[in-house]
This record gives structure tokens, sequence and C-alpha cells, in this order.
């Protein structure tokens, strides 16, 4: 039987932001009857909005996790929808390929579509592998729909798998008002310091400037890069990832909205990174992520400023950071969310995610007040896999390339990578195989459009696939190809889906 007086009576989570609410938000869902949340934070100190864009886990995370109406959270933060990231100039100057959400084909048997399309295409008779999956035909279209009520079981349209763009500063502000329905205290302020429990060193509770003492049983650090709690009090250590992701700085930019209203994101890549380009409905995201090592901030703002689309709204802002995470995420009574536990630029848009990977994970391992090494364990674990597969993924963007017109792309051409990562791409250059590694968050359908993209391009194809009569192998592969044609014909322009649906009003 559980001792109800062991259990979490105090949650405080440590800045606000995207992550803090998200975590205020979800705790005051499904400990709030029984725990006191507070969260803390100061108007004096600002918001780090890298990424504005997600994966389609987002989605299911509002809905499920927290019970928000997609409408009125686009509306609200003045989002827009994305199929995918299309990649331009990465593996070549002039190459442009779209990693889209979803799935690619559909599998036949025991192998998956792109098997299939691999004999086709290599022996000359199948256009590249964006034709076989609806997101990527239906981007560059700028057509866009959610999946409408009666499509058939089977159908591309069934089950469209999405993303979105958002503005990060209203997905916050409309998070703190959800928390504060649900039972959350906001408390503002600055921390100045901690007290720590003599017998075990866990924190007992916080300082704030005025002198006003917080205590708490658990503590959410969600303080951004100073892990104020996790690494300022706590010295967890942090692993610098920089030799596989050398970019250290960002210059960030609104600009005027331009038509057509794109539902992707987009990544260039520039002499010494690449620049994002995340459309909203009033204005439109953009940066440049680069290496300090091989150029400088006014080159970076100069550079930026000179690729926009429309006219900037603001001056550029700097941001600076080191790819890697902390060494543990869980320490003592602290769980370290968002940029606080680690930061992988927002190349393949997984910041959100990876803070809501961690509410998850957190929710399911939550403690009590002995804290259980083995839950703290479990979580640090989970989470270390985690991050460095989606590094991994990261670092197959750069290390994937044959330019060598800059000094930064020679640098990751002939860096070495992890061995993870290199198995992977030695696999699939042999005919093509991809197999997941245990939870790895991203699955078949993106490493084989990366790769491929990257002009990764398996010497044969499996086995299996020559037991299909030539004949039948032409019209299944084609026949996919064709009937995702006709689905995208069918779908709306991404401008008039949002017209109708989620019209964010100034």
């Amino acid at each position: 039987m559980t001792n109800t007086d062991n259990r979490i009576k105090r949650v405080v989570v440590i800045g606000g932001g995207s992550s803090g609410w998200m975590a205020a938000a979800t705790l005051a869902t499904f400990i709030g009857k029984g725990a006191d949340v507070r969260l803390i934070e100061s108007e004096e100190i600002g918001i780090i909005g890298v990424g504005e864009a997600s994966v389609p886990h987002m989605r299911l995370f509002n809905a499920h996790v927290l019970g928000i109406q997609e409408a009125d959270f686009v509306t609200q933060t003045r989002g827009t929808f994305k199929l995918g990231i299309q990649f331009n100039d990465w593996a070549r100057i002039g190459d442009s390929y779209i990693h889209g959400f979803g799935t690619i084909g559909r599998s036949l048997g025991p192998l998956p579509f792109h098997q299939f399309w691999l004999k086709r295409f290599l022996g000359g008779g199948a256009p590249d592998i964006g034709a076989y999956s609806l997101p990527t035909v239906a981007a560059p279209q700028c057509r866009f729909t959610t999946s409408p009520d009666g499509a058939p079981a089977g159908s591309p349209l069934a089950d469209i798998a999405y993303g979105y763009h958002f503005d990060a500063g209203l997905y916050a502000r409309y998070l703190r008002n959800l928390s504060e329905r649900r039972g959350v205290t906001r408390v503002e302020g600055k921390v100045v310091d901690a007290v720590l429990r003599g017998e075990d060193g866990f924190i007992e509770a916080v300082v704030m400037e005025s002198g006003e003492r917080i205590e708490g049983d658990l503590f959410i650090d969600c303080s951004g890069f100073r892990g104020l709690l996790i690494e300022q009090v706590l010295k967890t250590g942090y692993e610098d990832w920089s030799e596989w992701l050398p970019c250290d700085r960002a210059m960030a930019v609104a600009s005027e909205s331009t038509a057509p209203l794109t539902p992707y994101t987009r990544s260039t890549a520039r002499a010494a990174g690449w620049q994002w380009r995340i459309p909203l409905q009033h204005r439109v995201g953009n940066g440049y992520v680069y290496s300090s090592r091989y150029l400088s901030d006014d080159e970076a703002a100069a550079t930026l400023l000179a690729n926009l689309d429309g006219r900037p709204l603001i001056e550029p802002r700097p941001l600076r950071f080191t790819a890697g995470r902390r060494r543990r995420f869980w320490n003592r009574n602290v769980v370290a969310l968002g940029l606080a536990g680690g930061f992988m630029e927002p190349l393949e848009s997984t910041s959100i995610h990876l803070v809501q990977s961690g509410l998850q994970r957190l929710l399911g391992l939550f403690p009590d007040r002995d804290f259980d090494p083995l839950l703290i364990e479990r979580f640090n674990r989970d989470s270390i896999f985690e991050y460095e597969r989606i590094r991994d993924f990261l670092v197959l963007h750069y290390n994937a390339t044959e330019r060598d017109d800059t000094p930064f792309w020679n640098h990751c051409r002939t860096m070495a990578v992890p061995d993870t990562l290199r198995e992977t791409v030695d696999l699939f250059r042999l005919d093509g195989r991809y197999f997941r590694n245990g939870e790895d968050f991203f699955a078949l359908p993106s490493w084989v459009q990366v790769m491929l993209g990257q002009r990764i391009v398996p010497r044969g194809y499996h086995p299996i696939v020559d037991e299909m009569p030539e004949g039948d192998l032409i019209r299944f592969v084609d026949g996919v190809r064709q009937g995702l044609a006709r689905c995208v014909e069918t779908m709306p322009l991404h401008q008039d889906f949002i017209e109708r649906y989620c019209k964010s009003v100034p």
C-alpha cells in the first residue's frame, strides 16, 4: 500500500518559457490534486526562442496529455502547419530534398516500401523517393489538410502526419493561462540561492532576491542554458558534443510574412552552418546557426539579413550555446528539462519534443519523497539514449556531404563520427537496410529520406525484392506514386485551410 504521507507534496518549477510552462501544465494536470505546483520566473530574464517548429509528437502531447484543442492552439499561437523540412544545398549546392513526416509508400510483407523502390530507382525506372510520401508531395505545392472524417483505411489521407510552426512566446502565455486555471501558482522574481539538506545534499528550498524562501520536495529546472539548479548548485557536469556538432552560435531575426504560406520549415546550408525559415501567420522566423570558428557574428548577421524573403522586423539577436547534454538529467531531487538539460540545435525541431518526452518519462517514473535511485537511474539512462540517437541523426546531416567549398564543410565532411552513426550509414549504403535502435526517436522514414537526400545511395537492395515479378513490381511502385498524386490534388492550399480552420485575429 502506498504511503500517502510520503508523496511529493510540493513541486517547484524554476523558469518559465515554453519548457517551464509545459512542465507546470503537465504536473498540474496529473498530480495537481495532491501536490502544490509553483513556477518561479522573472520578467527581467529573457526567454530564448530558438525554435518555433515542432515534430508531430506535439500534436499528441497537446491533445492527449494537456487536453488542448488544436484549432484553439494554432489560433492563439498564430501558428501554421508543418509537413516536414526542406533541406537546400546540404550535400551539394543546388540540391534540395524534403524530410517529410509520416510513412513512405506502404510496406509489403517483411519489407519496407523503399526496398521495392530501390530496385526501380537503381534501374532508372523511378523518380526520387520524395514522390512516394504524401507530405513530400504536398509540401512544395503548398497544400495541407488534416485527415478528413471518413477517409478509408489505408488511404494516404487517413493518417496525415504533421507538426506545427508557432510563436513560442505565445505558446508559453497560452500554457501559463491553462496552468493557472489548473491551480499552478506563479511567483515573480529571481532565484539567487539554494538551501541544501545536510544529510544528502538534496535541495530543501530556493531563496529569492527578495529574501523569500520557497521550499519544495521536487524541483524542475527549466532555467535555460544557465542550469541554475542542475549545474550552478549541484555541479552535475556537461558532456560537450561540439566535436560532432561544431555550430556554437545563432543569429535570429523576425521578418515580414511573404506568400505563399509554406507548410514546411526551410533549412538552407550556408558557408559556415545553415539558415532556418519558419512561417507563422503574422511573421516569419529566421536564423543562421553557425560556427564561430569559421564565421564572425557580423558576417553571420549580414548573411542572414541578405537572405530574408521579407523586410526584417527587428535587429538580429545573437545566441551562444554548446551542443551537448548534462551528465545526468535527474540529480538528487532536481530534474532538468529544456535547455537546462542539454542543447541540440533546431535542425530537426527536436527541442520541444525533448521537453515533452522528459515530462512523460518523469510521470512514468514519478517518485515519492524517498527518491528511489532505481527511478533516477532509469530516467537518466533513457534520457541519455534519446539524446544520443537524436545527436547521431543531426550529425548525419553535416557529415553526409560532398561539399568542399568552405573550411566548415571540409571539416564536417572529414570529421570522425560516433560509431553508432557509422554503423547505421554503412548498413544502409550496402543495400538500403535500416534497423531501429530500441526506442530511437527518428524511425525508418526519417533516416531513409535524409540519407538518400544527402546522396547516400545504396549499392543494392534486399534480395527478397527479386521474388516479385518485374511487372508486379512496376505496378506496385508506380501505383503508390500515382495514388499519392491524386490524393494531393484533392487537398486545399495551406493558406486556405488556415483561413477556414484557425485564422488568428491580429
